[in-house]
C-alpha cells in the first residue's frame, strides 16, 4: 500500500526500504560532495562612487551638460559593456590567461555577467522623477579577490573617466552649435543688408535716413507755405484799408507796394511747392518695389531678434564649457575603494555538501514512497481492515531463515561448499 496512516506504516516503509533510501542519500551525498570540491570560490569586491553636486550654483552658472543623470550613467554603462572595452580589460589583466577554453565572445558573456553597476537614488528623485543619483556601486566577481579587486578599481576609473568626458563632450558640442549658428546668422545678415542696399540703389530709393531728412525738409517747407500764405492775407487786409480810408495817391502807393510784395510771395510759394513736389515724388514707390524691400526689412529684423537669442546662448554655452573644463560642474568621487576579499561569496562547500546530503536523503525517502505506489500490497492486519473491512483470523509473520551473525553465516558457507544438506 501507498498510503500511509499512522507511524507505524512510515516506520514499516522505512524498515522495508531502508537498502535503497541508504543507497540513494550515500550515492547522493558522494554526488553532492564531489560537485562541491570541484566548485570553484567567487571573490567580490565593490567599489562605491558619490555624486556630487557643481561647485558653482546653477542660478550663477549653468552648465550645458544637464539632463537626467542615470541616463548618462547608462550610455557610460553600455560604452563600458562593449566587446572591444571588455577585451581591452581583459588583455591588461590577463583574464584571457584565466579563461583558456574560452572563446573571445564567451569571455566578453562572462565579464558582463561578473561586472554590476547600480545607482541609488538620490532624495526625492523617485518622486520628482528627475533621474538624480547619489550613489554608484560598482562590483565584480572574479574567481580570485586579485582579479575582482583589479577589474572593479578599473571599472570604476572608467566610469569616471568616461562620466567627465562626455560632459566635457556635451558642453563642447553645445558651444560649437551656437558659435556655428551665431556665424550663420552673422553673414545671412550681411548678406540681407547687401541685397537691401542694392535694392535701393537700383531703383534709386532713399536709406531711413535720408527719408528722416527729406522729411523733415517737407515739414519745414510746408510750414513755409503756411507762413508766406499768412502774409499774403495781411497784406491783402492792409491793402483793403489803405483803399477804403485813405487819399487815392496813398491808397495807390499802398497798392503798389502790395503787388510788388505779391510777385515775390508767389515766386516763393512756387519754389517751395516745386521742392515739395520733388520731395514727395522721391518719396513715392511703386507697390512691387515696396513689397520687396518690406519683405527683405521683415527678414531682416527676424535674423536680428534670432542672432540676439543665439548670442545669448552662446555665452552660456561658453560659459558652461569653461566651467566642465575646469571640472567645476558635477564630479564623481570614490568614497570607498575596492578592497581585497578576504572570503568568498555565495555558498561555501560546506553548504552545498550539507544541501546536497539533505537533497539526497528526501530524494531517497520520495523513491521509497514510489516504489510502494508502483508495487501496491497488504503487509499488516490493520491495512487489511482499513483497505477491506475483514478482521483476519491469523497473522503469520514473515520468517527469515537465513543465519543470524558473522559466524553462523561463515558456517554456513562452509558447509555449503562441502555438499552438506
Amino acid at each position: 500500500m501507498a498510503a500511509l496512516y499512522s507511524v507505524a506504516d512510515f516506520l514499516d516503509l522505512l524498515w522495508r526500504r531502508m537498502r535503497l533510501i541508504l543507497l540513494v542519500a550515500i550515492l547522493g551525498s558522494a554526488l553532492s560532495l564531489v560537485l562541491a570540491l570541484m566548485k570553484e570560490p567567487i571573490y567580490t569586491s565593490t567599489e562605491v562612487i558619490q555624486v556630487n553636486l557643481p561647485q558653482i550654483a546653477g542660478d550663477l552658472a549653468k552648465s550645458t551638460a544637464d539632463g537626467s543623470f542615470a541616463r548618462r550613467i547608462q550610455l557610460v554603462e553600455q560604452r563600458l559593456m562593449a566587446r572591444d572595452t571588455l577585451l581591452e580589460v581583459a588583455d591588461k589583466f590577463g583574464l584571457r590567461e584565466a579563461f583558456p577554453g574560452l572563446r573571445p565572445n564567451e569571455l566578453v558573456t562572462v565579464l558582463r555577467r561578473s561586472l554590476s553597476i547600480r545607482g541609488t537614488p538620490a532624495a526625492n528623485s523617485q518622486t520628482l522623477g528627475d533621474g538624480a543619483i547619489s550613489v554608484l556601486t560598482i562590483t565584480a566577481t572574479m574567481s580570485s579577490p586579485e582579479q575582482a579587486q583589479a577589474l572593479a578599481r578599473e571599472i570604476s576609473d572608467r566610469t569616471i573617466r568616461l562620466s567627465q568626458s562626455s560632459r566635457i563632450e556635451q558642453a563642447r558640442e553645445t558651444l560649437t552649435f551656437f558659435s556655428e549658428k551665431e556665424t550663420t546668422l552673422i553673414r545671412e545678415i550681411a548678406k540681407l543688408e547687401e541685397d537691401l542696399a542694392e535694392l535701393r540703389f537700383q531703383n534709386d530709393v532713399m536709406s531711413p535716413e535720408e527719408v528722416q531728412v527729406r522729411g523733415a525738409e517737407l515739414i519745414a517747407i510746408n510750414e513755409s507755405l503756411l507762413t508766406l500764405a499768412r502774409e499774403e492775407i495781411e497784406l491783402r487786409q492792409t491793402t483793403e484799408e489803405a483803399a477804403a480810408t485813405q487819399s487815392g495817391s496813398y491808397a495807390q502807393r499802398v497798392r503798389d507796394e502790395y503787388d510788388a510784395q505779391m510777385v515775390a510771395l508767389t515766386a516763393q510759394r512756387a519754389l517751395l511747392e516745386n521742392r515739395r513736389a520733388e520731395l514727395q515724388a522721391s518719396m513715392v514707390m511703386t507697390p512691387e518695389l515696396d513689397r520687396q524691400l518690406t519683405a527683405v526689412k521683415q527678414a531682416l529684423e527676424r535674423k536680428k531678434s534670432e542672432l540676439e537669442v543665439v548670442t545669448e546662448r552662446r555665452a552660456d554655452a561658453e560659459v558652461g564649457f569653461r566651467m566642465e573644463s575646469a571640472l567645476q560642474g558635477e564630479q564623481l568621487n570614490v568614497i570607498e575603494t575596492a578592497s581585497l576579499p578576504d572570503y568568498p561569496s555565495g555558498k561555501s562547500r560546506k553548504s552545498l555538501a550539507l544541501m546536497g546530503g539533505v537533497v539526497s536523503v528526501v530524494a531517497g525517502l520520495a523513491l521509497a514512497l514510489l516504489m510502494d505506489v508502483l508495487h501496491p500490497a497488504l503487509r499488516s492486519a490493520g491495512q487489511m481492515q482499513r483497505e477491506t473491512g475483514l478482521m483476519p483470523v491469523v497473522s503469520i509473520p514473515v520468517l527469515d531463515t537465513r543465519p543470524r551473525g558473522i559466524r553462523a553465516r561463515l558456517h554456513a558457507l562452509f558447509r555449503r561448499g562441502r555438499g552438506s544438506p
